[in-house]
């Protein structure tokens, strides 16, 4: 009943979720950038600016020797005729208007500083939330100029095409983890049991989790803000902690069938240990994802709750469908023995683990001291962290990316411009004075020419402003920050009735940023406050929660100081095939602690639980932590081992945020599971003796209370 009920409620969210398909609902930007947004989605239905793009014509010599705009010309007997030139880019202005929807703007052909290249620009019709398929026409409108002039660049680039190509990229990079994953994390689980059908049980469990998780995100997506990538996030969770989930449930099973007890009380067992300990580590997960609710950042708020979801569906999974079919199948769960490994005893104590925990229990100070230092020194480059942007985050063979460089190198001043949404009183008199003094002002910092556009029927404007720097380096946010409190409030801000709010990438980039840093802080203090309250609660003690956070934090500090000596440092580029600009991505140190602050309370949670187990049993708290962590430590090695394969995949990947995010999750799931648990846990608990476990009458008693029921 509960297998074949697991498996219709599966299909049952999935016809659902196939059913609904996706919706895309706006999600809007922190600050002053999503105020803007809004804006634009109340007065034409797109939630973001018109996005602009830019047509490069120039000659190939140009391209790929001499760096027009900097001083670098090709020889003239290699350059093509400046009158070449203007023609084709006069036919590249007449092929975007004639487009059917035409563009809003395209503009006159703009020169270089040296004359070697000219530069179109137009903004993008059509639904904003969807430009990369809007900008399409306009691409192969252009792509017909470039292939009447094969002596010439007629390249486009722009923030519409640049995310058609990031997205195919992202959608291929995630394709390739998906296909790796599953044949990697099963071989692993296949050396960990030895047998295929012990081996398929988790990565059925895993699998079916996400499915049923991702059907959910498409009723979801009806009313929030679901991203592209949250699915890849979902698949990445539901696979880590389902395998987990399922490993400690088979490790117990096994070791009391080892004992010779029957299926039956072998599951009870398993069921009332580390059934717990899943239901515990579960909520410790969900209510560390949980935490990025709390960043007010809408781009979280999909991501948060496909995590959550998966995570819960595998504790009910574990919990139910899980001992079925170890029930249903029975002796038979370790069938189909693979002929070149040999049976695995996950029943049998780790005698390696056992050891080596033996030593920590002897000398507590000299290991935890020696292990607690060594972290610490690991941690110390994450003290010159800086939290950044790169000017684009793209594989370097995209020729997007290429134009992008040569239109930076020949027009130095044209990153996305900043995007002013002027509402109210459009039509007062003093609005065309007010709109002059800002070309002035512009003009006077040597930014190039604004433009102005109606929108909404003459309702609204778009005033597009040139922002110095490359749309992403302190020059920009400089220039950003001048055009909000000085420029725009001395001329627009003197007309009355008047309201403005300013959007684009470079605003959007730093009010992103400026959220995240007010935020963090509140994420943190949150996640450790509730983790704290669920580990009271389910050990019975004030002193496990506080060893717990203190072991978590030590293993994300290392986690951070390993990438910012890898990625911000520029070490390994070679490698890992990636360019460091100097910092890293400003999301991924968050993503980062809240992800593993949750996982690795799967290992902890799992331990203490056996630990305290054996020491209830009337094991001296010495003997209780190596027979508790040597009998546990296999499986949670093996569990660790697959999550570090799967994040490592990442590292292969073409985008310098998955890359970090590979090497930092991965690096810090080994450090926990192995350095962490194995030495600094044992030697905090031996130093602590009986006292760990202390805490007042009224709370040791609701956790006896909690053990007895769930064993009973």
């Amino acid at each position: 009943t509960a297998v074949f009920g697991w498996l219709l409620l599966i299909a049952v969210l999935f016809v659902v979720g196939q059913s609904l398909g996706t919706k895309s609902v706006p999600g809007y930007d922190a600050g002053q950038a999503g105020q803007a947004e809004r804006t634009l989605h109340q007065l034409t239905s797109n939630a973001l600016a018109p996005a602009t793009e830019s047509v490069l014509i120039q000659s190939r010599t140009v391209s790929s020797g001499g760096t027009a705009g900097s001083g670098g010309t090709a020889g003239s007997g290699d350059t093509v005729s400046k009158g070449e030139l203007r023609t084709a880019a006069r036919q590249v202005v007449s092929a975007l208007t004639a487009l059917p929807s035409a563009a809003a703007q395209v503009s006159s052909p703009r020169a270089s500083a040296d004359g070697q290249s000219l530069l179109v620009t137009f903004t993008v019709p059509g639904n904003q939330n969807d430009a990369a398929t809007a900008v399409r026409p306009a691409q192969r409108a252009v792509a017909a100029v470039q292939a009447r002039y094969p002596g010439l660049t007629v390249a486009e680039a722009g923030d519409a095409s640049v995310s058609g190509a990031l997205n195919n990229a992202i959608g291929g990079d995630f394709h390739k983890a998906e296909e790796t994953s599953v044949p990697v994390t099963l071989i692993l689980l296949l050396v960990v049991f030895g047998s295929l059908i012990a081996a398929g049980i988790p990565v059925l469990l895993a699998l079916t989790a996400v499915i049923a998780a991702i059907s959910l995100l498409s009723v979801v997506g009806q009313y929030l803000p679901v991203s592209s990538s949250t699915s890849e996030v979902v698949l990445i969770i539901g696979m880590a902690v389902g395998i987990d989930y399922s490993l400690f449930y088979l490790r117990r099973e096994r070791e009391e069938r080892a004992r010779g007890a029957s299926v039956a009380e072998a599951l009870r067992v398993a069921a009332g240990t580390s059934g717990k300990a899943i239901v515990v580590s579960g909520l410790t997960v969900m209510v560390a994802l949980a935490g990025l609710f709390l960043t007010g950042l809408t781009i979280f708020d999909g991501v948060a709750l496909g995590s959550i979801a998966v995570v819960g569906i595998a504790v009910a999974g574990s919990l139910t469908v899980l001992p079925a079919l170890l029930s249903w199948l029975g002796p038979r769960t370790h069938r189909g023995r693979i002929p070149l490994l040999r049976r695995r005893s996950a029943a049998r104590p780790s005698r390696m683990w056992a050891s080596l925990v033996r030593g920590v229990v002897r000398h507590p100070l000299v290991w935890g001291g020696i292990t607690c230092l060594a972290l610490l020194a690991l941690a110390t480059p994450a003290l010159g962290m800086r939290i950044g942007e790169p000017a684009i985050d793209a594989p370097k063979d995209l020729p997007v990316v290429t134009t992008m460089d040569q239109i930076q190198r020949a027009f130095p001043q044209a990153p996305s411009p900043a995007s002013v949404v002027v509402t109210g009183n459009v039509h007062a008199p003093g609005v065309p004075a007010a709109l002059d003094a800002l070309r002035r002002d512009v003009s006077v910092s040597g930014r190039g020419p604004i433009s102005v556009t109606s929108l909404a029927r003459g309702r609204a404007l778009l005033v597009n402003v040139p922002l110095a720097g490359n749309g992403a380096d302190t020059a920009s946010d400089t220039s950003l920050i001048a055009l909000q409190d000085k420029i725009l409030p001395s001329t627009l801000g003197k007309v009355g009735g008047l309201s403005y709010a300013v959007t684009g990438d470079t605003a959007s980039n730093y009010d992103f940023s400026q959220q995240m840093d007010s935020r963090v802080p509140l994420v943190f203090a949150a996640v450790a406050v509730a983790a704290f309250v669920l580990l009271a609660i389910a050990f019975g003690s004030l002193v496990i929660p506080l060893v717990s956070i203190v072991l978590n934090l030590l293993s994300v500090g290392a986690a951070y100081g390993l990438i910012t000596l890898i990625f911000q440092d520029g070490r390994l580029q070679g490698p890992l095939d990636y360019t460091s600009f100097g910092g890293i991505i400003n999301w991924i140190p968050l993503f980062i602690f809240v992800f593993l602050f949750g996982i690795s309370m799967d290992y902890h949670v799992f331990l203490l639980s056996r630990i305290r187990e054996l020491w209830r049993g009337g094991a001296s708290p010495s003997d209780a932590v190596v027979n508790g962590i040597a009998s546990s430590a296999g499986v949670v090695t093996s569990a660790a081992l697959i999550m570090v394969a799967v994040f490592s995949i990442f590292a292969t990947m073409s985008f310098l945020d998955l890359k970090i995010l590979g090497i930092g999750m991965a690096s810090a799931v080994l450090i926990d599971a192995t350095v962490v648990r194995g030495v600094l846990l044992p030697a905090a608990l031996s130093l602590l003796g009986e006292r760990a476990w202390s805490g007042p009458r009224w709370l040791r008693r609701r956790a006896e209370r909690a053990t007895r029921q769930s064993i009973g």
